[in-house]
C-alpha cells in the first residue's frame, strides 16, 4: 500500500469517527433531554387540581360513587405511591406505550398520529414563510443605507414583540370580517392555513431577521468580503454569493427551536383559528386533566424538537466547514 492511499484511508477512518462521536452524543443528549422532559410532565400533571380518578369518569360532574372511584383508581394504578407511579409511566414509555386517553377512551398514539399531521403543516409553512420574510428583510435593511437600516431594525423588533393572540385577532379583523378574503376559521384548504401560517410566522420573521442583519453586518466588514469587492464583484453578488450565506448559518442553527417555538405557538393559533392539531389537542387534555394525552403531546414535540435540532446541526456543519475543522481539532 502506497503512502498516500495509507494517508487517505487514516483521513477517512477519522473522519468517520469524528461524525460516529458527534451522533453518539447527540443521541445520548436526546435519550436524556425525553427522560427529564417525561419525568417534568409526570410531576407537573399531578400538581393541577382536581381527582385524576374524576377525569376518567369524565370530570367532577360525573358525581361518581366513592366505591367507583376506587375501583378506577386500583385500574389505573393510582391508588400506588407516587414513585412506583412514575417508575411504572417509564416503564411503558420505554416500550413504546403511551396509554388509553381517559376522556375519549382511544390510545393515545393513535389519537396523535392522527393530529399531528395538520399541526407540522402549519409549522413548517410557518418557519418556511418567517425564512422568506426574514431573508428579504436583511437584504434590504442592510443594503438600502441608513434609513432602511433604521426602518428595516423598527419592523424586526415591532414584528418580534408581537403576542399570537393579538395578531390573530387583528388579521381575522382585517382579511376576514373586514376584506372577506381568507375564511376566520381554518376550513383544511389552503385558503384557511394563510392566516394561521402568517400569525405564526410574523413574529419568528422578526427574531430571524434580527440575527441574520447582525451576522450580515459584520460579515460585510470581513476581509473576505474587502477582498472581494478589490476583485470588481458587484454590491448584490457579494451579499447574495458570500455575506448572505454566512448571514443564514445562525438563522439554520436555530430552525429546530424555531420549529418547537411554533409548534408551542400552535396552541393559541390552532384555538383562534379553530384548527386540528396538537395544539388544540393539548389544551384539552390540559382543561380535562388527561394525563396520557398531555404526556404524549409533550413527549412528541420534545422528539420534533430533538429530530430538527440534529438536522439543523447537521446542515451547519455542512454549510460551515469551520465547524468540522473545530471539532476535528478537539
Amino acid at each position: 500500500m502506497t503512502p498516500g492511499l495509507q494517508t487517505t484511508n487514516r483521513v477517512d477512518r477519522s473522519r468517520s469517527h469524528r461524525v460516529l462521536r458527534w451522533l453518539l452524543v447527540r443521541l445520548g443528549g436526546a435519550a436524556f433531554v425525553l427522560w427529564a422532559v417525561a419525568t417534568l410532565t409526570f410531576f407537573a400533571i399531578r400538581l393541577i387540581p382536581g381527582d385524576p380518578a374524576e377525569a376518567v369518569l369524565g370530570g367532577p360532574g360525573s358525581q361518581a360513587s366513592q366505591e367507583t372511584l376506587d375501583q378506577v383508581r386500583r385500574d389505573y394504578g393510582l391508588d400506588l405511591p407516587l414513585g412506583v407511579q412514575y417508575l411504572n409511566a417509564l416503564g411503558r414509555l420505554l416500550t413504546g406505550d403511551l396509554g388509553t386517553s381517559y376522556a375519549l377512551k382511544v390510545p393515545v398514539a393513535d389519537l396523535l398520529s392522527a393530529q399531528l399531521g395538520g399541526t407540522l403543516i402549519l409549522a413548517f409553512s410557518a418557519l418556511l414563510v418567517a425564512w422568506a420574510s426574514a431573508l428579504a428583510l436583511s437584504l434590504w435593511s442592510t443594503g438600502g443605507g441608513r434609513i432602511a437600516g433604521s426602518v428595516g431594525q423598527a419592523i424586526e423588533l415591532t414584528a418580534a414583540a408581537l403576542p399570537h393572540f393579538w395578531l390573530a385577532t387583528v388579521l381575522i379583523a382585517i382579511f376576514s370580517s373586514a376584506l372577506g378574503w381568507l375564511p376566520p376559521v381554518s376550513t383544511g384548504g389552503v385558503l384557511g392555513l394563510i392566516l394561521p401560517t402568517v400569525t405564526l410566522a410574523i413574529p419568528l420573521a422578526g427574531f430571524l431577521a434580527q440575527v441574520m442583519r447582525e451576522t450580515m453586518l459584520d460579515t460585510l466588514d470581513a476581509p473576505f468580503i474587502v477582498s472581494a469587492r478589490a476583485r470588481g464583484e458587484s454590491e448584490g453578488g457579494i451579499r447574495l454569493r458570500h455575506a448572505l450565506r454566512h448571514a443564514s448559518l445562525p438563522a439554520i442553527s436555530l430552525s429546530g427551536w424555531a420549529l418547537g417555538y411554533l409548534i408551542s405557538g400552535a396552541v393559541v393559533v390552532e384555538t383562534i383559528f379553530a384548527r386540528p392539531g396538537l395544539g388544540r389537542t393539548l389544551l384539552q387534555a390540559v382543561t380535562l386533566r388527561d394525563v396520557p394525552i398531555v404526556t404524549g403531546v409533550v413527549l412528541l414535540v420534545a422528539l420534533v424538537y430533538i429530530v430538527m435540532t440534529i438536522l439543523t446541526d447537521a446542515a451547519s456543519r455542512l454549510a460551515d466547514p469551520r465547524l468540522r475543522t473545530a471539532e476535528g481539532e478537539r
